[in-house]
């Protein structure tokens, strides 16, 4: 399986007993979607390796307590500790009106309600502490905050994102 066909669901962040249970910490809003998983993908090394899970309980929100067949001791469990966990992007749940997955709008046009067409939708940059549209408008760069007020309308159909920025801010990059 290929990384660019998974999403990423989760980190293994520490082991749970001696019998090799790990604790994964879910990045989602909806765990319990997650907690009675077959199989995952753990990328070791930048290789998604598919593991089993004998069993598995959710606890304290977003941590999915796992034993994965074949892991039953702590040192089977160092082996994978930290690693990422990823499903296939087919077990995504749906989503619809202006939710959406990061993945699912790159490559999107932005439409602004004064300028029209801003660009295509290139990256989302989430590790700052307002997620960012980055958008590609020929040589130039556009960066709108992704804040709920200036998304309008995610037309998948046409692959657009409609949005409507405050006075200003888009012209701060076209001028």
């Amino acid at each position: 399986m290929r990384k660019q066909d998974c999403f990423y669901l989760g980190n293994i962040v520490k082991k749970h007993s001696f019998k090799g249970e790990v604790v994964i910490k879910l990045d989602t809003d909806e765990p319990e979607l997650y907690k009675n998983m077959e199989s995952v993908f753990v990328d070791l090394g930048g290789n998604l390796v598919p593991f089993f899970i004998k069993k598995s309980s959710l606890s304290r929100g977003t941590m999915l307590r796992v034993h994965f067949e074949d892991v039953n001791s702590e040192e089977e469990a160092d082996f994978i500790m930290k690693s990422g966990i990823y499903l296939p992007l087919s077990l995504l749940p749906k989503l619809e009106g202006n939710q959406f997955y990061f993945h699912e709008i790159i490559g999107f046009h932005v439409i602004d309600e004064i300028h029209g067409d801003v660009g295509v939708l290139v990256y989302i940059n989430d590790k700052a502490a307002q997620p960012m549209f980055e958008i590609e408008n020929g040589a130039v760069e556009i960066f709108i905050p992704m804040i709920d007020d200036f998304i309008k309308k995610i037309d998948r159909e046409n692959k657009q994102i409609h949005v409507k920025t405050p006075e200003g801010l888009v012209d701060l990059y076209l001028n």
